[in-house]
């Protein structure tokens, strides 16, 4: 080719409309799976379960950003966007959704397609989540720690601690999926150990300090906690005020310990997120929700913060200090 051609050929090339390369080579690459993470609640308070999700779903070959991109909505404890922030994944084309109870029926109702795995401390079928725990049918599936039923036993460690105790306090949002099942555990726990439970609803940020002044004044000796979102989205300020009233309590999981309050026993809720992300990859590897029977939590545990003990008053007695899963010090 002459020199004049040559020149001509790259004269032409020049005037061609460039493709930044960064942006040729994406459109070459389809586009990632994207998954919901959707909770009632605020981030904060959740990111805990978030990571553990994301652990699960890495040892079962997905990494965010590598080969699945993830979407997250929180309500900031405003349930009222529960059906906006559904609305927006739908529209989003997710593969899957991930969500605890309340987020996963606002989910179910915007879409009757898009899968969704629930995260749930409650009964799922007469919460209306799916039909059946073996063969769930439709879009829904998911994992189930059962938190209620484990009130006396719970009560039970408390009584452990303050064993001169006549009186319990308990504090349970009016919301709260696993309540019956609460309340009829606590009337057991009453029945079995002899003392009076004092039971306080709260519901909203300003009537936390009204229950807790009815549990004080009730000269409570110890505290049980309730689950539900809204109380998780409390979390610090739950255990704030008990201590600030000197309650030994007792809550659902070991997030309320790592932020300072005296003791959990319960379902891991941290292995319940884990199992979710088993199940969103089994979806995304071509499973139907509706042929994954619901789990349910096996893995229990006992965590006790001897700092907050101390500060208390309160002696952890050797024996449970070695039956304990994990002892804060």
């Amino acid at each position: 080719m002459r020199r004049r051609e040559f020149l001509g050929v790259l004269g032409g090339a020049a005037a061609m409309p460039s493709i930044p390369w960064p942006a040729a080579a994406q459109a070459q690459q389809p586009a990632l799976p994207v998954i919901g993470f959707f909770r009632s609640g605020e981030a904060k308070s959740g990111a805990p379960l978030q990571a553990a999700f994301l652990r699960g779903l890495k040892d079962a070959g997905f990494v965010e950003g590598r080969n699945v991109a993830i979407e997250y909505r929180w309500t900031d404890d405003r349930p009222e966007r529960l059906p906006e922030l559904a609305g927006e994944l739908i529209g989003r084309r997710v593969a899957v959704i991930v969500a605890n109870q309340p987020a996963a029926l606002a989910a179910k109702a915007a879409s009757s397609t898009v899968p969704v795995v629930f995260v749930t401390g409650a009964d799922p079928i007469s919460a209306g989540l799916v039909t059946s725990m073996n063969r769930p049918g439709g879009n829904v599936t998911g994992v189930v720690f059962k938190v209620g039923d484990l009130t006396g036993k719970r009560l039970g460690l408390l009584r452990d601690l303050v064993p001169t105790a006549s009186v319990m306090g308990a504090l349970v949002d009016p919301n709260a999926p696993a309540l019956a099942q609460l309340l009829r555990g606590a009337e057991e726990a009453r029945r079995a150990l002899g003392v009076r439970i004092e039971i306080a609803q709260a519901s909203s940020t300003a009537e936390l300090d009204a229950a807790f002044a009815t549990i004080a004044g009730a000269r409570a000796g110890g505290l049980l906690v309730g689950g539900g979102g809204f109380f998780l989205g409390q979390l610090e300020r739950i255990v704030a005020l008990a201590s600030r009233h000197r309650l030994p309590a007792t809550y659902t999981t070991r997030s309320w310990v790592e932020a300072g309050g005296l003791m959990s026993y319960g379902p891991s809720q941290h292995d319940a997120y884990h199992r979710a992300g088993h199940y969103v990859a089994r979806i995304l590897k071509g499973d139907k929700p509706a042929d994954l029977p619901v789990e349910q939590a096996t893995k229990f545990e006992l965590v006790i913060n001897l700092k907050t003990a101390n500060a208390l008053g309160v002696a952890v007695p050797t024996s449970m200090q070695l039956l304990a899963d994990e002892v804060i010090e």
